[in-house]
C-alpha cells in the first residue's frame, strides 16, 4: 500500500471507474457472461454470435481509437453497421431492451463489496463532488445499471460517462480533460479511483491525481504500481 503520492487537501472531486473498482468483479469473466447475455437476447432476432461479438469488438475498437470528432455512440453503430449490416441499426430499440433487461442478468458473477458504498458515502458526507469516469464503451442505460450493481445509486453522482456523452475513451487522457470541461472542475482538484494501472493512470497526464485500487488490479503490462499511489478500499477508507 502506498498513499503518500496523494494530497488529499488539494482534492475537491473524485472520478471513479465502475469495472473492478466500484463493480467488484474479474473482466475477463463479465466480458464472457456479457456477450453470452447479448447472443440469448439477438439469436433469435436473425444474429449469429459469432459475428455478434466480432461486431461489437470491432465497434469497440473504434471507439477506444476516436480522435473526437464524433461521438463514441456514432464511432461505435458507423462500424457495427458496417460489420453486419445496415440492420443493426433498424434493431437498435432491441439492443436497447437488451441493455434496460437481460443485461441486469450479468450481476451475477459480481462479488460484493461492502468497503465500496462505505467509502462512497463517506465521500459524499464529506462534501466532494462524485463523478463515474468509466471507460464510455456502453449506453447510458447500462452505465447507470452497472452504478446500481454495486448498490450505489447513479443520482449521487454529477456525471456519468457513456458513449452518448463521450467523444474519447481511455487510455487517451483527452477523456479525462473533457470530463473536466464539461463538468467546469479544474483537473489539479481531481483525483481518479480505478483499478487499471494503464488506462487510469493516463489521467495524471491532464494533472489529476490518481490512485490505483489494487482489490481487482488489472495491469497487462507489468508496470510498476510503487510509482502510482494505490492499495484497497479499506487503504482509501482509511485515507479519505
Amino acid at each position: 500500500m502506498t498513499t503518500n503520492q496523494i494530497d488529499i487537501s488539494k482534492v475537491k472531486n473524485i472520478l471513479f471507474d465502475i469495472d473492478g473498482t466500484l463493480c467488484a468483479m474479474d473482466n475477463d469473466v463479465f466480458t464472457k457472461e456479457y456477450f453470452r447475455e447479448l447472443a440469448k437476447k439477438m439469436i433469435p432476432h436473425g444474429y449469429e454470435s459469432e459475428s455478434l461479438t466480432a461486431g461489437v469488438w470491432k465497434g469497440t475498437a473504434a471507439m477506444v481509437t476516436n480522435d473526437g470528432s464524433r461521438t463514441n455512440k456514432e464511432a461505435f453503430w458507423n462500424t457495427f453497421a458496417s460489420v453486419l449490416g445496415e440492420k443493426v441499426l433498424k434493431d437498435e430499440t432491441i439492443f436497447d431492451e437488451f441493455y434496460r433487461n437481460e443485461f441486469n442478468d450479468v450481476k451475477k458473477i459480481l462479488t460484493p463489496n461492502p468497503d465500496i458504498p462505505e467509502f462512497v458515502g463517506k465521500c459524499r458526507d464529506k462534501g466532494y463532488r462524485l463523478f463515474i469516469a468509466s471507460n464510455p464503451l456502453f449506453p447510458m442505460i447500462a452505465q447507470r445499471s452497472r452504478i446500481g450493481w454495486a448498490k450505489l445509486d447513479p443520482d449521487s453522482f454529477e456525471y456519468i460517462t457513456s458513449y452518448e456523452n463521450s467523444h474519447y475513451c481511455k487510455p487517451n487522457p483527452k477523456y479525462f480533460a473533457e470530463i473536466a470541461d464539461v463538468c467546469d472542475i479544474k483537473p489539479d482538484e481531481c483525483l481518479v479511483i480505478g483499478n487499471d494501472a494503464k488506462e487510469d493512470t493516463a489521467a495524471l497526464d491532464t494533472g489529476m491525481q490518481v490512485f490505483i485500487v489494487t482489490d481487482w488490479l488489472i495491469n497487462k503490462e507489468n508496470r510498476n504500481i510503487d510509482d502510482y499511489a494505490h492499495g484497497s478500499w479499506k487503504d482509501l477508507l482509511n485515507m479519505i
